[in-house]
């Protein structure tokens, strides 16, 4: 927090303070009226277009300046606070004026998971909030979902169609009550309702049916994660064939008997953001909850009404002891999206594309007004990192290293985000997906210019994707601005440098699945070097055929045949893949003199799940590599596993042992894991070495493998070398919005 104070606040009884950051929608304004109060001060606080501007007079001004740096609202996050004297005004008492309007330079903050006095209310008889679903206050409760536009007030969100009844509107303007200037503040008289009874939601779950369930950024759909009948049913419908559900726990106590938490865990579980949180799994799950996985995702209730089902399941009981006993009940909880499409909010979509998916829809009458998936994270070499960055965490700004032009960056095609930059801060938009569909790309143009209207930003360059073809480089490229094209792997290593504040050269090594190269090539194995907006390939994997393109992702026993290919052992595919008539005829053109090549590291995982048997096809991206992630649970390394000639890395030998030492699945992942790690140590060590840097960034979506970014952490540790990981957005193609506007800043200045 950076504070500028005045010359002598003792010299003057009235100040003037404006406080940015986090502070509209989160209490600041009634905690400033209770600190006057407390403090015997006259003057004023209201919103506006930067934060929140204040004045306090009286002899007790230091004591209140001190108890608002000390102990600020728990949603508040204070970034500057100025102050200055002014003159004395004869004013008397301290109000909350209404908000003043202007260009935006304060932002609102994520939704945040029920708080603990709201469950109180939530679950006490003699409150008129009784298991009311849409209970919150000034600490909790939906936020970035339910805002239309700054200054953060009622009449700017889907809650001013219902006007405040005389109990909400007294609590709204008393400042000894919790809810003072709550702007979503409801009770069942005045506010929103269910379409359903939490009833009748519970006995259809109890009897093996599915709910499409309205939740705070969108639609869920649920059923029993412990009924495999439910479970199956719901892949069918959905057309969800292997992709993994996540669960939903009642409590910390419910959670662990179906997920290996440590305390980390427990208290990113347990957190105000509530993600998804991915563990080992336990036991007594459904068996095709996870098929071929050995983690799950489990999160614990976040809205009213996920309390009040598991409330009800539990039998209503009138004690508090069952909020923290175990549950017998868990619950899928996945997104309501058919066919990849986005996450749906409107309530007569839901009827209409979920009537043969869900046995009963529940909506409700507060819109959504921006979608937000759940975000996923997990542990990763001692910290958080994210899987998926939404619900909880969207729009929380990242700090850059200093200030520059407002970047309107696209992102990539798949698992794709905006960000748009304003003054130091970046602001990386939701969860997109993959622009294969109308739906999703219309959702993309309406995130970035949702983004611009709320934060008020004037975009003075647009970035994009260098691969000419894609949707995002079309839509930059009609902003009518100047456009920076990023290379695919330089812009995962970029975001890295934005995250961690490094403005010098970095090296960088992109893990990845596919990028556009600066050859026109499919590259994903690459040591970048990025400096003022410029990058550099000092180093890559030595390359692999890529039979039939595209489809050789979908196929990992493409992936197969093309190793045989490199080897000069093509003739072997039939045997090998005796499923697939055409294996000759791949193996053929994979090694014709002209076959595209590939120097993605995820399609080596793909070659290697083929080889061992573990995976031929996938139904869905990143299915054969979290498959062999899975079986590897002591990875080895092979002596002489790898080569390197002229920085490019060649896992040949690791390709023969997998091939002929006859290994089952297993023993095969731990020897390709194994071998990885230290194969990629010391490429990476020796290219640090050669360019002068002690700290290397490590990025792709390849470092979504734990076992993989743990193990190469540790070695390049030992070398001397300092490795940064993605902490604040996702290794993987979700973060590279990010790192196209960084790139895009530099290169402006």
């Amino acid at each position: 927090m950076n504070e500028r104070a005045p010359e002598d606040t003792t010299a003057s009884p009235r100040l003037r303070m404006r406080v940015r950051g986090a502070v509209q929608g989160v209490g600041f304004r009634p905690f400033v009226h209770g600190l006057a109060r407390e403090f015997e001060l006259d003057g004023f606080v209201r919103n506006d277009a930067e934060g929140v501007l204040l004045e306090v007079e009286g002899e007790r001004v230091n004591e209140f300046v001190d108890a608002l740096r000390r102990e600020p609202p728990p949603l508040a996050r204070i970034d500057r606070i100025e102050l200055r004297r002014v003159p004395p005004k004869s004013m008397r008492g301290f109000s909350i004026e209404p908000s003043a309007d202007g260009r935006t330079a304060t932002r609102i903050v994520s939704d945040a998971a029920v708080c603990e006095s709201c469950l109180d209310d939530l679950f006490d008889p003699d409150s008129r909030f009784y298991l009311y679903p849409f209970v919150n206050c000034t600490h909790c409760g939906p936020r970035y979902t339910l805002t239309r536009r700054l200054p953060y007030d009622r009449p700017q969100t889907s809650m001013a169609g219902f006007p405040m009844c005389d109990a909400c509107a007294r609590d709204y303007r008393d400042p000894l009550s919790r809810r003072f200037h709550a702007q979503p503040i409801a009770c069942p008289r005045c506010g929103p309702k269910l379409d359903s009874s939490i009833g009748d939601i519970v006995a259809l779950l109890h009897a093996g049916g599915i709910v499409a369930l309205k939740g705070i950024g969108g639609y869920h759909l649920i059923c029993d994660a412990r009924d495999e009948r439910a479970v199956a049913e719901l892949r069918r419908r959905k057309r969800r064939d292997a992709k993994p559900f996540a669960v939903m726990a009642a409590n910390i106590a419910s959670a662990q008997r179906i997920g290996a938490f440590g305390a980390d865990e427990r208290a990113l579980l347990q957190s105000m953001a509530r993600p998804i949180v991915v563990v080992d799994k336990a036991r007594d799950l459904a068996p095709s909850l996870a098929p071929g996985l050995s983690r799950i995702g489990v999160v614990l209730p976040y809205a009213p009404v996920h309390h009040l089902m598991f409330h009800a399941a539990a039998g209503s009981p009138k004690d508090r002891a069952w909020r923290d006993a175990p549950q017998d009940l868990a619950l899928v909880a996945t997104s309501a999206n058919p066919s990849g499409e986005p996450l749906i909010i409107d309530d007569d979509e839901a009827r209409e594309k979920l009537k043969g998916i869900a046995d009963l829809v529940v909506g409700h009458d507060r819109a959504i007004l921006a979608r937000a998936d759940d975000s996923v994270m997990t542990m990763v070499d001692g910290a958080p990192a994210f899987l998926r960055r939404a619900r909880g965490f969207v729009p929380e700004p990242i700090e850059l290293s200093g200030d520059g032009p407002d970047v309107l960056a696209f992102g990539a095609h798949l698992k794709t985000t905006v960000t748009v930059t304003r003054g130091r801060e970046a602001f990386v938009s939701t969860h997109i997906g993959g622009l294969t569909d109308r739906a999703t790309i219309a959702f993309h143009k309406e995130t970035a210019l949702r983004m611009l209207d709320i934060l008020d930003a004037r975009p003075e360059i647009v970035a994009c994707d260098l691969h000419p073809d894609l949707v995002t480089t079309r839509m930059a490229e009609a902003r009518g601005l100047p456009v920076y094209r990023a290379q695919h792997h330089a812009a995962h290593v970029a975001a890295i440098a934005a995250e961690h504040k490094i403005d010098g050269p970095l090296l960088g090594a992109a893990l990845d699945g596919h990028g556009y190269g600066d050859d026109g090539g499919a590259w994903g194995g690459e040591l970048m070097l990025i400096e003022k907006g410029c990058w550099r390939r000092v180093g890559h994997l030595a390359p692999l055929p890529l039979p039939g393109g595209d489809r050789a992702a979908r196929a990992p026993w493409r992936m197969g045949v093309a190793v045989l290919a490199r080897l000069g052992r093509g003739a072997e595919a039939p045997r090998r893949f005796p499923q697939y008539s055409i294996a000759a005829d791949v193996a053929r053109l994979a090694a014709a003199p002209d076959a595209a090549q590939t120097t993605s590291l995820g399609r080596m995982f793909d070659a290697a799940a083929a080889i061992l048997g573990a995976r031929l096809e996938q139904q869905y991206e990143g299915q054969a590599a979290m498959e062999l992630q899975a079986l590897c649970e002591a990875p080895r390394a092979l002596a002489g596993g790898f080569s390197m000639e002229n920085d490019m890395l060649d896992l040949a030998p690791l390709f023969r042992a997998l091939l002929d030492e006859g290994l089952c699945a297993r023993e095969g992942a731990e020897l390709f894991h194994g071998t990885l790690i230290e194969a990629l140590a010391a490429w990476i060590g020796g290219a640090a070495r050669r360019l002068g840097q002690t700290r290397v960034a490590l990025g792709g979506g390849c470092l979504m493998n734990a076992a993989l970014a743990e193990g190469l952490s540790r070695r390049l540790r030992e070398q001397g070398i300092e490795p940064l990981l993605a902490r604040k957005i996702p290794c993987n193609d979700g973060g590279l919005s990010l790192g196209q506007a960084f790139l895009a800043r530099a290169a402006s200045a």
